[in-house]
């Protein structure tokens, strides 16, 4: 039996799509103008093709006293509804920097309570171990 309560439609609609999540072996860090947002040794790595891949963070992971949630929102067909955050520091160019899934679909579960960024607006290092 089906246990999931919350599928993803996209993947209803198209089976053949892969996105995989795998922990990332390092250091994530992310910066904006001097300030240190975020800095996690167990980031989660999402790849999608055709887009680039993306680091996911743990929340325990993020100083969300350098963050302001906003109102606004987007939707995955695949990963669900994400939320967003600006990041403080950044001033002007750090507005909506962060997203999260925080009601993931089932099939991303892994990323709940993960945020990520966007690399154009902040800075994120990766130090492979």
């Amino acid at each position: 039996m089906d246990k999931r309560v919350n599928p993803a439609p996209g993947f209803q609609r198209n089976p053949d799509k892969v996105i995989t999540i795998e922990p990332y072996r390092g250091i994530v860090t992310v910066r904006a103008s001097d300030a240190v947002v975020a800095k996690s040794t167990r980031a989660r790595l999402l790849s999608e093709p055709p887009y680039p891949s993306v680091f996911y963070i743990p929340f325990d992971d993020i100083d969300f006293s350098q963050l302001a949630r906003t109102e606004h929102s987007t939707h995955c067909p695949y990963k669900g509804d994400a939320s967003y955050w600006s990041v403080l520091p950044a001033g002007e160019g750090g507005k909506d920097a962060m997203w999260a899934y925080e009601q993931p679909f089932d099939e991303m579960t892994e990323i709940r309570d993960h945020g990520a960024f966007y690399t154009s607006k902040v800075t994120v290092e990766a130090k492979a171990d």
